[in-house]
């Protein structure tokens, strides 16, 4: 009887060793994960592609373009003005809310028209509820026009998860960071937040999983 309690006592320290280690080791790699999702947003990898995608962002309770988006296509035009691309694509739809009467596209489409970028070189991608179906979608675009190469812009903590599921799409693309970026405080959550979708990303694909919009991330 007692040796038999000893023996529960010993499998459940280890077990509790081994959760613990298995804690230590996870928040290493969400450690490490950070560190490279953060760097990895900071270098600008542009060159000359066949087109520009904006990778939409979340509107105002107006409709209007939000601070994130607004960046956004200010470096595309930047980067439309210095020849990099001669057509721009704006991806995103309405994730997410059903009182929208915008899409993300036509707010981004907008904000490209007042940097002066002609409407005939923007297309517009508006059907797509996150980074996944901004891939998909943006992939057909391109091959019913022939484009090879894209350059994606967003904020530098988007890079990472995003050229992972345009490169999944089968696409050349060279992401390109907005140089203006959020305060401190928004940096961080939404670096957490990539952290997050980084693991459901990976879970997605090791079980093969066809979901590919989850509203907050």
């Amino acid at each position: 009887m007692i040796l038999s309690l000893l023996r529960s006592l010993t499998r459940a320290v280890r077990l509790k060793r081994i959760i613990l280690l298995a804690m230590v080791l996870w928040l290493w790699v969400v450690f490490v994960l950070l560190i490279v999702i953060d760097a990895y947003g900071r270098v600008d990898r542009a060159q000359a592609s066949d087109v520009i995608i904006v990778l939409g962002a979340g509107l105002r309770r107006d409709n209007t373009p939000g601070p994130a988006l607004t960046r956004r296509a200010a470096h595309a035009a930047e980067l439309w003005h210095a020849g990099y691309a001669p057509n721009i694509i704006c991806a995103g739809g309405k994730p997410g809310n059903r009182n929208r009467t915008r899409s993300e596209a036509d707010a981004c489409s907008e904000l490209l028209q007042a940097d002066g970028i002609p409407a005939s070189a923007i297309l517009l991608e508006d059907t797509s509820r996150s980074t996944e179906e901004n891939a998909m979608q943006t992939r057909l675009i391109m091959q019913s026009r022939g484009y090879q190469t894209a350059i994606i812009v967003s904020d530098g903590f988007h890079l990472f998860r995003a050229f992972r599921l345009f490169r999944n799409e089968g696409l050349v693309i060279f992401p390109s960071p907005t140089p203006v970026q959020p305060t401190t405080t928004e940096y961080l959550t939404f670096l957490g937040r990539e952290v997050v979708a980084y693991h459901w990303q990976l879970f997605k694909e090791a079980f093969n999983l066809p979901i590919t919009y989850v509203q907050s991330i």
